[in-house]
């Protein structure tokens, strides 16, 4: 039916399924502990700028605004994730209303990506991926709104969410890249000669300036981020891998999905909405090619979900509600089964039980738990890296607590990854331990210029194993403990009290210092 005589938006009912969304948030977000990802993010509010090493500074500033407001739990910190995925599941279900879905299709749309493993792994850290999820999601709901209305409010709004969206993560600009050649090559190209369109770009290009200026004050980080990662990660991943993973991460939904594209692509109905189908194929492509993560993808999902549940409404209009019924369960029913591997609901011992399951009769599933160093595991290692944390605290605590105040006043403490250097500055604060030097990520933009105690703590992520290569520059050290967690990503690091360094260390210190800010 026309735009404009349609009798609902259907918001108090899309409300239904942000409440489903946050009540399965709540249940998991205290379990587990922190991840190691969001150490570095919540370090990232004690040292507030226009960007960092890996992230711009979206994520630092909403650290800050978090720990003022709710407090340094780790309840505290996935507030905002939480909110941020009710908002995607509510702008899910505004992009079906606006490709002409009504209560079926919003139904099957939100309830297929509520339940989707992607979206209840990725939608409850503190990490930039939801709030990542969060802008494309709204991207796709401003433009589906302004092909509707020609209302160019909506072509502004665009602009400023594609400004915060870069200012969260570099993704947006991929995204934003993908839907300018959608458009270019759908019927909607002459949206792009709009002179709003043109000023909604100047506008999100002004929100992000700042962050593109501090890029280049420090010598781009960014690309060295992105070479690093794919010299460490992203070139591990084979083209048929990550081809199994997007057709998998989503579970049952994944015909949900599939069918939204189909219809974006070849359905009259949607026709003027071609161009988010295009986009897609341009982003996956994209991916394929550089070797990307399946998580860089998710935010495109929504979309198809919204499409999808339009589709098959379209396809059962005459059906009744059973049948309707009995769609909706079969498409999200079977992902509950699932979840316990992505979302922690579960006590640990159970949560284990439920892999142990799922290695012996999902073995499709395999790759969610092959960590990094390509090894099967107890669990994902995103479990794994939310563990060990308070082992390695209280070994760091038990070092400061053997040396005499004397010897305190002389001491520093020095961590080997991001995630050990975040969790003793986390945990610390309560000992009143002297902030943690490391030369891993983004804490190098604040690390001091040399390492002049008498005492070093060192977090060695090799579990002595780095001591090694300069053992001749110390006058003794000795082990303090090690994690033992067999779970934890961190199993085997250990903490270790070095005596007296000589100036050789030092140099070597600085010299690499000077390399990594220069990256």
């Amino acid at each position: 039916m026309p735009y404009q005589n349609r009798r609902s938006s259907y918001a108090f009912f899309i409300l239904i399924f942000v409440a489903i969304k946050l009540g399965l948030n709540l249940l998991a977000i205290a379990h587990f502990g922190f991840h190691r990802d969001e150490f570095l993010h919540l370090v990232l509010a004690d040292h507030l700028d226009w960007g960092y090493k890996e992230v711009p500074p979206f994520i630092a500033i909403l650290a800050k605004i978090s720990s003022v407001i709710f407090g340094d739990s780790v309840f505290a910190a996935r507030i905002f994730p939480t909110i941020a995925s009710g908002f995607i599941v509510w702008f899910t279900g505004l992009i079906t209303v606006e490709l002409g879905g009504r209560k079926f299709a919003i139904a099957l749309a939100c309830l297929a990506l509520i339940f989707a493993p992607a979206f209840a792994a990725s939608g409850y850290l503190f990490q930039p991926v939801v709030f990542d999820q969060l802008w494309w999601v709204m991207a796709v709901w401003l433009l589906t709104k302004y092909c509707n209305t020609s209302a160019v409010k909506y072509l502004y709004f665009l602009g400023l969410v594609v400004g915060v969206g870069l200012l969260t993560k570099y993704t947006m600009a991929f995204f934003t890249f993908a839907l300018i050649i959608g458009l270019v090559f759908s019927k909607n190209r002459k949206l792009l000669l709009n002179r709003h369109m043109i000023g909604a770009a100047l506008l999100a290009l002004l929100i992000f300036l700042p962050n593109l200026i501090w890029q280049i004050q420090h010598h781009l980080p960014v690309i060295t981020h992105m070479h690093n990662l794919r010299e460490q990660q992203l070139d591990f991943i084979k083209p048929s891998d990550f081809i199994m993973q997007e057709l998998t991460v989503n579970g049952i939904a994944l015909f949900v999905w599939l069918t939204g594209f189909v219809f974006l692509l070849f359905s009259f109905r949607l026709h003027k909405f071609q161009f988010l189908a295009i986009a897609f194929v341009l982003i996956f492509t994209f991916l394929l090619v550089m070797n990307g993560k399946n998580y860089y993808l998710f935010g495109a999902f929504p979309m198809l979900f919204a499409a999808g549940g339009f589709g098959f409404e379209r396809w059962l209009k005459t059906s009744g509600p059973a049948l309707r019924g009995f769609v909706i369960a079969v498409f999200t029913i079977p992902n509950l089964l699932l979840f316990p591997l992505v979302l922690p609901v579960l006590p640990l011992n159970k949560t284990l039980a439920a892999f142990r399951i799922a290695h012996d009769k999902l073995s499709f599933l395999s790759f969610a738990t092959r960590w990094e160093d390509h090894k099967q595991h107890a669990t994902t290692q995103d479990y794994g890296d939310m563990m060990g944390w308070d082992e390695i605290t209280a070994n760091v605590v038990k070092a400061w607590n053997s040396l005499t105040p004397e010897q305190q006043k002389h001491t520093q403490i020095y961590a080997d990854n991001y995630g050990e250097a975040g969790a003793v500055h986390h945990f610390g604060k309560q000992y009143n331990l002297p902030d943690v030097i490391s030369l891993n990520s983004s804490f190098t933009l604040w690390a001091p210029d040399s390492l002049n105690a008498q005492y070093i703590i060192y977090v060695d992520d090799q579990g002595g194993g780095n001591i090694k290569t300069f053992a001749q520059h110390l006058e003794s050290y000795h082990k303090v403990g090690e994690v033992t967690n067999p779970l934890a990503v961190e199993k085997g690091t250990g903490i270790f009290i070095l005596v007296h360094p000589g100036p050789q260390l030092n140099e070597r210190y600085s010299k690499e210092l000077a390399r990594k800010r220069l990256e």
